[in-house]
């Protein structure tokens, strides 16, 4: 009994989002595991949740503010977009909170992490990351990589973060316009160079600054609607993509902006053909083994441990290449790992996982507003990282002295206010927290003998302080 216990744990915290107070053990974890991936599971069905539509016409809003110097209008737009902002991020982490798919629930995190956009990195991004997380990358999560690169490649919300759309051709047609009026813009490297060294093969993987260059020119005329540069730029012209004359941000392939001419990628050569030189490309690049060594590696970090074995790199990314990708059987073959499932491989939890993993030990079904400012004072608020290379999974990231006293602070204060929904006083929609403390004890793995167990079961420790020594302590810190 004891060994499927831990099984349990490990499957709901290592895979999942975190165990829940009374949940009964898996008969079959890994099974349990499996039967979540399809590709249904990785979607977030919601249709009060802003459409593109909605974007583009608040976007439209500022810009149109801003342009008039219209105060008044300029603060009603900018609060209009920070409403889509707390709407997008309050459902995703109500979907982590209360999924029952937790392990497509994690893997739509690590790779909406890995394909990032930073959302204090430009304005307009503010409005566009939830849509982003929805259209670029759930509908793909057990599909092919390929295909989630191509959709992060073509959302308007790549192309505004690495500055794509307002890359030139230096021989295109708009830059000889620019040129006549005595304007000089041209090529932009950072997506290109993203694409290499951080979607696909690696900073290792071969590719040299001359094909950053030649990517760069690959990708030209990739820009996106809904901003006005690109119209200005092209001057009204090119072609858009069906839905997006309603106004909504959305790709638009402008030839005018695209570099002419044969392009030489990795040694292979691209003949001048349009927006069709861009997917050829990404497919090719999503299916080079650099590819495939660099995400096993990094997925073996994210679910095994720090240091990630080698046998699991090799094992995963020789599925990654016999699968050609394909995320549904890379998801298998890492629940598949003996690794993932061995006791003495631990990963520390982010403050995202570890404030999902509170929630859902009490059994939350909604989250409270406070939580995104939580995570702003844990440094790792949603869509947000600091930099392209997104938010860093190990314990050195995360386990620091400063790190560690927020939390067991944020811990005694969130054991408070779950204790006082139990009271039936105002909890933010939290669910009641466990009347005995020492229920926790279903959702953190520990060996016998632990003090832990003695110390929960202390009536003369007071039920919140023993409720934060759960949460704030070093076993609930691991999955």
């Amino acid at each position: 009994m004891e060994a499927t216990l831990n099984r349990t744990l490990r499957a709901r915290n290592r895979f999942g989002m975190g165990a829940t107070v009374g949940q009964a053990a898996l008969a079959d974890p890994r099974g349990w595991l499996l039967e979540q991936v399809q590709p249904a599971a990785a979607l977030l069905e919601d249709r009060s949740l802003p459409t593109a539509s909605d974007v583009g016409k608040a976007n439209r809003a500022l810009i149109e503010a801003q342009r008039s110097r219209d105060d008044e209008a300029t603060r009603e737009a900018r609060e209009t977009i920070r409403g889509i902002v707390r709407q997008e991020g309050a459902a995703t982490l109500r979907a982590r909170v209360i999924s029952d798919a937790p392990f497509a629930e994690r893997l739509v995190a690590f790779w909406s992490n890995h394909l990032c956009i930073a959302v204090p990195a430009k304005p307009p991004l503010a409005a566009l990351a939830g849509l982003y997380e929805r259209q670029a990358i759930r509908p793909h999560v057990f599909g092919r990589y390929e295909d989630m690169v191509l959709a992060a490649a073509r959302h308007p919300a790549m192309l505004v973060f690495l500055d794509n759309a307002v890359s030139i051709g230096p021989n295109s047609e708009a830059a000889r316009n620019l040129a006549r009026r005595g304007r000089e813009r041209g090529l932009n490297e950072n997506y290109a160079r993203e694409l290499l060294e951080l979607h696909t093969l690696g900073v290792a993987g071969g590719y040299t600054q001359e094909d950053v260059e030649a990517l760069a020119r690959i990708l030209t005329g990739w820009t996106a609607t809904g901003f006005g540069f690109a119209d200005r730029l092209a001057r009204g012209r090119g072609r858009r993509d069906p839905g997006a004359s309603d106004g909504s941000v959305a790709f638009a392939y402008m030839d005018v902006l695209h570099e002419p001419g044969d392009k030489t990628l990795m040694g292979v050569k691209y003949r001048e053909a349009g927006e069709e030189e861009g997917r050829r490309a990404i497919a090719d690049l999503c299916g080079h083994p650099s590819t495939a060594r660099l995400l096993a590696t990094k997925l073996v970090r994210h679910f095994v441990a720090d240091d990630p074995p080698p046998e699991a790199v090799d094992r995963l990314a020789r599925r990654w290449i016999e699968t050609d990708g394909d995320l549904s059987e890379v998801s298998r073959g890492l629940i598949d790992l003996d690794e993932a499932w061995d006791p003495a491989l631990r990963k520390f939890r982010t403050p995202q996982d570890w404030m999902t993993a509170m929630l859902r030990a009490v059994g939350a079904r909604d989250v409270p507003e406070p939580v995104g400012r939580l995570l702003q004072q844990l440094r790792q608020p949603l869509w947000a990282p600091s930099s392209p290379k997104g938010y860093g999974d190990t314990i050195g990231e995360w386990a620091d002295p400063d790190s560690l006293l927020n939390r067991a602070e944020l811990a005694r204060s969130t054991a408070d206010r779950l204790l006082a929904a139990r009271r039936g006083r105002r909890s933010g929609g939290q669910a009641a927290s466990p009347a005995d403390p020492s229920r926790l004890l279903d959702v953190v793995d520990i060996s016998a003998g632990d003090p832990l167990e003695g110390l929960l079961t202390d009536d003369a420790i007071s039920a919140d302080e023993r409720t934060a020594l759960v949460f704030g302590g070093p076993s609930f810190q691991w999955r």
